[in-house]
Parts: C-alpha cells; sequence; structure tokens
C-alpha cells in the first residue's frame, strides 16, 4: 500500500522517475561497452544493471544507496521492475509458442524455427540436439544440486523441500537463451546456416520444456500433498485463464480491434498479463509463470499473414515496453541478491556452477548434433551457442527465489555462470572460424600441387549460405563420407 500511496506525493514520484532515468543511462552505458567488446548488447546491460547497486556500496557505503533509493522509492522501482518484467515475458514466451504445435502440419514458421526448409538439417538431427542439450545439462544440474548436499552447504541448500530444489537447480542449468542466440546468430551472419538453424530451433523446444519444468518445480515447492494441490488449482486457474485470452483474442471484434487500433490492442494484452500474473502471484505460484501463459496463449501466425498480424504486432509492442524497464530488473535483482548473498557465496560453488554449465549445455550439444548426423564442425558450434543463457536464465532463477526454492548465493552463482557461458559465445564461435581458415590455409599448398578440386568454404561467414555450410565437402577435407541429417 505504501507503494501505491506514492502515486500521490509528487517529490517521491520525482524521485521515482530521476532513479528510473538513471537506471536507463546506466543500461545504455552497459550496451555500448558491450557493443565496443563486441558482445551481446544485452549481456552489458545485464552487467551493468546488477553491479551499479554492490558498486555504490563499495564505493560510497550501503547509506549512499539507500539514501539514493530509500524504502519507498526502490520498493516503486522493484513494482516498475516486476511489471517490465511480465510484459517482457509475454513476447518471449510468445516467440516458444511453436513447440506446442510439433509436426509438420503447421505451417512453414515452425519448419524454419526447428531448420526443416531446403538446404537445412533435418528435424532428426534437431531432436537429437534438444535430447542431447536438455538431457546432459539436467544431469549436470542435479550433480550441483548433489555437491551443495554434500559439502552440506547451508547457505546455498536452503530449506525448499528436496525434489523441488533438485527439479529447480536442474532446470536452472539446461536454460538457453532464445533472443541472445537470435541476435548473436544475426549479427554473425549465421541465422541460414546449419548450425544456427539447428540450435535456435532446438533452443526453442528446450525453453518450452524447460518451463513446463520449472512449473512443476515450483508446483513440488509447497512440500506437501495439501499444498502441492493447490498448485494445481492455481495452475488450472492460470490455463483457464490462458484459455479465455486465446479464445477471446480469436474472436472478430478481438481482431478488429487489433487491425484497427493496434496501440489499444497493445495496452489491452498488457493489462490482461499483469492482472493475470499478479492473479498467479497471489495464489501462491509465481508472477513469471502468469505472464508466460499469457504469452503462450496468444494466437501465433496461424493461416495467411493477415490473420495473424495484429496480435503479433500487438506481442511486439508489449515485449519492446517490457525491454525498456527490463533494466530495473537487474538493477534491483543486483541489490537484493548480489549485495546480500556476496559474502555467503563461496568460489567453490561458483566454480563448480560454471564448470558443470558448460560441460552439460557443450557436452550434450555437441554429441546431439554428432548423433543427429552433422558434421564435427557444425556439431561444435551448436555446442557453443547451446551455451548461450543471457536473460532467459535470470527469469527462471528470479521464478525460483520468488518460490523460495532457490537461496541467494545458489542464485548468485547460476547468475556468473549464465553470464560467463554467454559472454563466451562469441569469442569461442571466432575462435573456430580462425582455426578452420588455418586449416584451408594449411590445405592449400596441396591443392596447388594436386591441381583444383572440389571448392571448400574459406570460413564459417560462408555457412551463412545452407549451400556452402563447413559440413559439405567434409569428404574432400578428410576423405571421409559426409554425414546426413
Amino acid at each position: 500500500m505504501e507503494t501505491l500511496s506514492i502515486l500521490g506525493d509528487a517529490p517521491r514520484v520525482g524521485h521515482v522517475l530521476v532513479a528510473l532515468a538513471v537506471i536507463l543511462l546506466i543500461a545504455l552505458a552497459g550496451r555500448a561497452l558491450a557493443r565496443a567488446l563486441r558482445q551481446p548488447a544485452v549481456i552489458g546491460e545485464i552487467v551493468a544493471g546488477l553491479l551499479s547497486g554492490p558498486a555504490v556500496i563499495v564505493l560510497f557505503g550501503r547509506g549512499t544507496l539507500n539514501a539514493l533509493l530509500p524504502g519507498p522509492v526502490f520498493d516503486a522501482v522493484k513494482l516498475i521492475a516486476q511489471a517490465g518484467l511480465v510484459l517482457f515475458l509475454v513476447g518471449l514466451a510468445h516467440r516458444l509458442g511453436p513447440v506446442r504445435e510439433l509436426g509438420p502440419a503447421h505451417g512453414p514458421g515452425l519448419a524454419h524455427r526447428l531448420g526443416t526448409e531446403a538446404g537445412g538439417p533435418g528435424p532428426g538431427g534437431t531432436r537429437w540436439v534438444v535430447v542431447g542439450a536438455l538431457g546432459v545439462p539436467l544431469v549436470t544440474g542435479l550433480l550441483l544440486a548433489g555437491l551443495v548436499l554434500l559439502t552440506d552447504d547451508r547457505a546455498a541448500r536452503g530449506s525448499a523441500p528436496l525434489p523441488a530444489f533438485l527439479l529447480m537447480v536442474a532446470v536452472s542449468m539446461s536454460i538457453t537463451a532464445v533472443p541472445v542466440m537470435a541476435r548473436i546468430l544475426t549479427d554473425r551472419g549465421m541465422t541460414r546456416s546449419r548450425a544456427g538453424q539447428t540450435a535456435l530451433g532446438a533452443a526453442v523446444v528446450v525453453d518450452g520444456v524447460g518451463w513446463l519444468l520449472l512449473t512443476l518445480a515450483i508446483g513440488l515447492g509447497r512440500g506437501s500433498l495439501e499444498g502441492l494441490l493447490h498448485s494445481v488449482r492455481a495452475l488450472g486457474f492460470g490455463v483457464l485463464c490462458a484459455l479465455a485470452v486465446r479464445y477471446g483474442l480469436r474472436t472478430r471484434a478481438a481482431k478488429a480491434v487489433g487491425v484497427r487500433l493496434p496501440r489499444t490492442a497493445a495496452v489491452l494484452l498488457g493489462a490482461v498479463a499483469v492482472v493475470v500474473a499478479i492473479a498467479m502471484d497471489r495464489l501462491g505460484m509465481t508472477a513469471i509463470l502468469g505472464a508466460a501463459l499469457v504469452g503462450f496463449s496468444v494466437p501465433g501466425g496461424e493461416g495467411a499473414p493477415s490473420r495473424s498480424a495484429p496480435w503479433e504486432g500487438a506481442v511486439a509492442s508489449v515485449s519492446r515496453a517490457g525491454a525498456v524497464l527490463a533494466p530495473a530488473f537487474f538493477v534491483v535483482t543486483g541489490i537484493t541478491v548480489l549485495t546480500g548473498s556476496f559474502a555467503d557465496t563461496s568460489w567453490q560453488l561458483i566454480a563448480e556452477a560454471l564448470v558443470l554449465g558448460c560441460l552439460g549445455k557443450g557436452l550434450g550439444g555437441y554429441l546431439g548434433a554428432r548423433r543427429g548426423g552433422h558434421g564435427r564442425a557444425t556439431a561444435r558450434r551448436v555446442a557453443v551457442l547451446m551455451n548461450t543463457r543471457g536473460l532467459t536464465e535470470l527469469v527462471a532463477l528470479q521464478a525460483g527465489l520468488s518460490a523460495g526454492i532457490l537461496t541467494g548465493p545458489l542464485a548468485l552463482a547460476l547468475i556468473v555462470m549464465a553470464l560467463t557461458t554467454t559472454a563466451m559465445t562469441g569469442p569461442l564461435l571466432t575462435l573456430l572460424d580462425r582455426g578452420e581458415r588455418h586449416a584451408a590455409e594449411g590445405r592449400s599448398p596441396a591443392t596447388a600441387r594436386n591441381g583444383p578440386g572440389p571448392r571448400h568454404p574459406r570460413s564459417h561467414l560462408s555457412d551463412a549460405r545452407p549451400q556452402i555450410s563447413p559440413d559439405l565437402p567434409r569428404q574432400s577435407r578428410a576423405g571421409e563420407t559426409p554425414m546426413t541429417g
């Protein structure tokens, strides 16, 4: 109530607006620094936001931070950050919507995501990547949870029921950030490459399954049969709301609003998402789950583009509004998690999370791609891409924290793991490109002596065109028979 009463206090409202303006400037500075370092801009935005609060405390003391963000102002910023996260998740969940429609009869949109168009990898190859990039990280997540239990790290363990704790840690290790990966693929010209199509298609399915497992973990967090039944009822309520939204948006009147009043449609969709998120939070689940259900429920690209365009535009507008407010979420997370948990988080826990995180996604993605028929070059790139976590990981961790399943120290270790693995993606892809160029240069004298042979791609940049993907001429490079998807 105190947070809402601030609306009638003009000086406090001005203080909140100034705080938000400063937060946005910090985000812009982080994005600029990330671009200078050739990293995804969102990584700079996340790191700058997370470290801003702790930096003020280290340099000027906790009293200065409290003066800059007094209790009511911080609560207002926190509320705005939660609203921004809800709006952003509507777009994220909507992009993951095709995972509900696995099958060849659901149009070219899904085929594109799963890389089944001409020249791309076969769907079987993508399915094996899903198995590897989901199954192995779940196992490494269980190993991390087991290490926490074996070392009796009570600060990291917390008091959550054991099944919920195990599943939540496992899910947190299996997340792949679809938006960040898509940005990396676009920036590097890999959107039509075998590795890019396979990794992105697999990531969509992995994250869709991850949301289901996350919901189950939150339900198990109740710790009793009665609590579990309450979670089931709450989830049933959320599903009913989602179905109501889905069928409501398919009505002729709703489509007319989407076509003639796109801004009104976006406002209404955002309001519905916030209401459902608040209801799910009040029922003991998490607002994140409510927002995801609304995002899943929005009708996708079914039939002619004119039929799906109104709601695609509304979702994009809502998601953009959430992205503008997302930096506030990073700042709030840095103040509430990093400052309160740094002293209780061991370097051993951070190292274990980082090693197991890289091992799970890297090994799982590589083995899945190889089992699906991809060559070593593509499999290595798929493994690197699947290790991208970014903002989606932070959302899952926030859900675990809100549900009381994850503790601050363990969340901090997983945040470091997520940011590190995401920052590694670009440099590792560059190293793979250089390695292939050097290998091609080393073969060029032999090619000159033996006469012209099959044309080889000069680097991974050529992989942007499927017909000259680096895995296609393997027979001429190593005398092997190319593997098919």
